[in-house]
C-alpha cells in the first residue's frame, strides 16, 4: 500500500487554524475511504473525522464537529483536515488512514484502517 504522509502540524493558540494535509499516492485510481485520527499523551487514539472517496460524506467525532473540516482533493491525492478554534484538549499527534471501501462509505471504526501515516503533531496552547 503506498505510504501515507501527513504534514502541517505544529504550535498554535487556543483560537487558532491549522490546516493538516494527508497525501495519499494512489487514492485517486483507488475507491479508498480516509480517517483522521488522533492521539494524547497517556490516552488512546481516537477517531477524528472520516470522508469517503468521493469526498460527498463526511462524518466527525463530536469533541471537533463544527470547528474541523474534512476535505479531499483526489486531483492532488490528498486529503485534508482544517482545523479551526482550536483549543488544548486537541493537542496530540494526527495520524491519517486509509481503506479500500466503496466510494460512498466512510469508516469511523480505526480498528477497520488498514495503511496508516506516521503522524504529525499538533499542539495547542492557552
Amino acid at each position: 500500500q503506498a505510504q501515507l504522509v501527513e504534514s502541517g502540524g505544529g504550535l498554535v493558540q487556543a483560537g487558532g487554524s491549522l490546516r493538516l494535509s494527508c497525501a495519499a499516492p494512489g487514492r485517486a485510481a483507488s475507491s479508498v475511504a480516509t480517517g483522521w485520527f488522533r492521539q494524547a499523551p497517556g490516552k488512546q487514539r481516537e477517531f477524528v473525522a472520516a470522508i469517503n472517496w468521493s469526498g460527498t460524506r463526511t462524518n466527525y467525532s463530536d469533541s471537533v464537529l463544527g470547528r474541523f473540516l474534512m476535505i479531499e482533493d483526489n486531483s492532488k491525492e490528498t486529503v485534508y483536515l482544517w482545523m479551526s478554534n482550536l483549543k488544548p484538549e486537541d493537542s496530540g499527534i494526527y495520524y491519517c488512514a486509509t481503506v479500500r471501501r466503496a466510494i460512498n462509505l466512510f469508516v469511523v471504526n480505526q480498528r477497520d484502517y488498514t495503511n496508516w501515516g506516521q503522524g504529525t503533531q499538533v499542539t495547542v496552547f492557552s
